[in-house]
């Protein structure tokens, strides 16, 4: 079994100079007070953090320490990067798993991570999501820019796995996993596991990959092996009652109203929920995730053009249930996804379905995802006398909606709010909702439960009080900044705030308009620019605005303001990016690459973030 080192008994020779008495008394308790494991655990943490071998501090191997353990030992970190807090939370939850296993782990977010370390990192746990279709995640940008570039180092000391996130309903699935996964191999280090691709339903797929990668560790790394217990078993603490996406709290609607108006072309609602006292900790620039349900409407179609009963009883993993209440509670019926066309394809027997399967028919394949629902794909390829288990197959799991908090805990102790945009069109002639949006819309009135959880965004958070802060959004993009000067008020924070914020028409659509002039007369707000689209017969931006303010947004830059995007990632936040390098472009006088590499340091600094979907 491992031994601690037993810091009380050891000769004075093992104490550095560098180490102050009281250091030096404090390491002694510590020491006392550990495990074996915890020991182990605590030794890999400071080679993690000093970057030194931990043989170097010893002048000669303490007594207690076995001699197999003078052999050099892997440290192991687990690199991260995530968009909306998935990939965050497997790490650390991996980190926990391997300290518990006697394996020393760091979860270290790639944002933060120096990439001149990976040359010296021993073995690498990976995990990545992909943003849009293809792209890392924002915060990854610089480690992926990095390790692609001429300066990434060999890597042949290390040993490495990946495990990729992503939407297999977009055409470049887990497409940031499986480059990092090919750069790793391409700079020399040595892969530990095949990469594993997971689709939105991660959680199995990640569960078996964290045992495989674990289980290859725990045999491989130190001749110390698993630190166990007296009995020879291995210790795992119990692991405390938390609330995350497998443990949702029941919150229960208080407040449910549209904050558009009349004659307005969209509906945005205000959604308060209320939960026990401490159920729910989060920081404004948090994510609410809700644990949805299918509009049973849409279930009864679907169950009817397939001439089965949703009173079938249907086995699923964790238990027995019908198949109307498995479509309701369980499985996607919307969107359709690559492994619906596979299923689809091999019991049809249809040949241009067949077609999209290949790698010929992949564009053909995502410009049909992106313009048929599941029920679309069954009437148009009917299948007569189709099993309740055939058809679970071709779906995937019915997966949480985020939707970004709209309040602060230092305000409302005991609620939670959000800014929702229902989601309606017509699509083949049928009237389709959002399966979140839509329930909120039409199905959820005041005291029904819903189960939710908090998803952190430590990606986007307020600076200290004093800073300024520079808010841009449109739409529900609005919804944090609303969270981030409650927080600010509460506070007292003496910081400058300036919200530019765009819709569609001022008559309808200015989301939460007397709130925002009642903090500009108190001056938790200090200035307010609006962008309203459709009422001239020039649309206008939020990044219009900008451009427009070029001269006092730049100033504000340079008076150390932190920048904020929320809201649409596919052309607002490219739009509002390109703006602000016009802005330094003409009102800091920089030539072009300058002016973009004066955005990537903003970037950089972690002054500029984005939360854009």
């Amino acid at each position: 079994m491992t031994q601690a080192v037993d810091l009380l008994s050891a000769p004075a020779t093992i104490r550095p100079d560098i180490l102050t008495s009281r250091q030096w008394n404090d390491l002694q308790t510590l020491a006392a007070s550990l495990t074996a494991s915890q020991a182990l655990w605590v030794s890999g943490y400071l080679f993690a953090l000093g970057g030194v071998s931990r043989t170097a501090v010893l002048d000669e191997p303490a007594p207690g320490i076995a001699s197999a353990t003078a052999a050099p030992v892997r440290t192991l970190t687990i690199l991260y990067g995530s968009e909306t807090g998935n990939s965050a939370a497997l790490a650390r939850a991996l980190a926990d798993r391997a300290g518990a296993l006697g394996l020393p782990a760091s979860a270290v977010d790639m944002a933060e991570y120096v990439p001149r370390r990976l040359k010296d990192a021993g073995d690498l746990l990976v995990i990545t999501s992909t943003h849009g279709d293809g792209d890392p995640p924002q915060p990854a940008a610089s480690l992926f820019e990095f390790l692609e570039g001429p300066k990434a180092p060999r890597l042949s000391d290390v040993r490495y796995a990946v495990l990729a996130l992503g939407d297999s309903s977009y055409e470049h699935f887990c497409e940031a996993g499986k480059r990092l996964d090919r750069r790793l191999e391409a700079l020399g280090a040595t892969r530990l596991h095949a990469r594993v691709d997971c689709d939105v339903d991660f959680d199995a797929s990640a569960s078996s990959w964290t045992d495989a990668v674990l289980a290859t560790l725990a045999s491989s790394t130190s001749p110390t092996g698993v630190a166990a217990g007296r009995d020879g078993r291995v210790a795992v603490a119990p692991a405390a009652v938390v609330v995350d996406r497998q443990h949702p709290l029941a919150a229960t609607v208080v407040g449910n109203f549209a904050l558009t108006g009349r004659g307005s072309t969209k509906e945005t609602r205000h959604v308060e929920l209320s939960f026990p006292e401490g159920g729910l900790t989060f920081t404004p620039g948090d994510a609410l995730g809700i644990v949805v349900r299918n509009d049973p409407q849409v279930v009864n179609q679907l169950i009817e053009s397939l001439a089965l009963s949703g009173h079938t009883p249907v086995t699923l993993a964790k238990r027995v249930t019908t198949l109307a209440d498995a479509l309701t509670n369980d499985y996607e019926i919307a969107t359709v996804t690559p492994r619906f066309i596979d299923v689809w394809a091999e019991i049809t027997g249809a040949q241009d379905l067949e077609r999209l399967t290949t790698t010929e028919g992949a564009a053909d394949r995502a410009a049909l995802i992106r313009t048929h629902h599941v029920i679309d794909l069954i009437e148009r390829y009917p299948v007569p006398g189709i099993s309740a288990e055939t058809l679970l197959k071709a779906l995937r799991p019915l997966t949480p909606r985020l939707y970004s908090i709209a309040s602060s805990l230092s305000v409302v102790p005991d609620e939670v709010h959000l800014t929702v945009a229902v989601v309606r069109y017509t699509l083949h002639g049928r009237a389709r909702t959002g399966v979140a949006s839509g329930h909120l819309a039409d199905r959820c009135s005041t005291g029904e439960a819903l189960p939710v959880y908090v998803q952190t965004n430590p990606h986007f958070r307020l600076p200290a009080d004093d800073l300024p802060i520079l808010m841009i959004g449109a739409g529900t993009g609005v919804a944090p900044y609303r969270a981030f000067l409650q927080e600010r008020e509460a506070r007292g924070g003496p910081g400058r705030s300036w919200l530019v914020f765009g819709e569609r028409h001022f008559r309808t659509d200015f989301l939460y308009q007397t709130e925002w002039q009642d903090l500009l007369k108190r001056g938790v707000l200090t200035r307010l620019d609006v962008a309203f689209s459709r009422d001239a017969a020039d649309k206008i931006y939020v990044q219009h605005r900008l451009v427009e303010q070029a001269r006092d947004v730049f100033d504000w830059l340079e008076d150390g303001a932190h920048v904020y995007v929320c809201g649409d990632a596919t052309r607002m936040a490219p739009d509002v990016d390109e703006a602000l390098v016009t802005i330094v472009e003409c009102a800091g006088g920089r030539d072009r690459d300058a002016a973009v590499e004066y955005v990537h340091a903003l970037q950089q600094s972690h002054r500029y973030q984005r939360d854009v979907y």
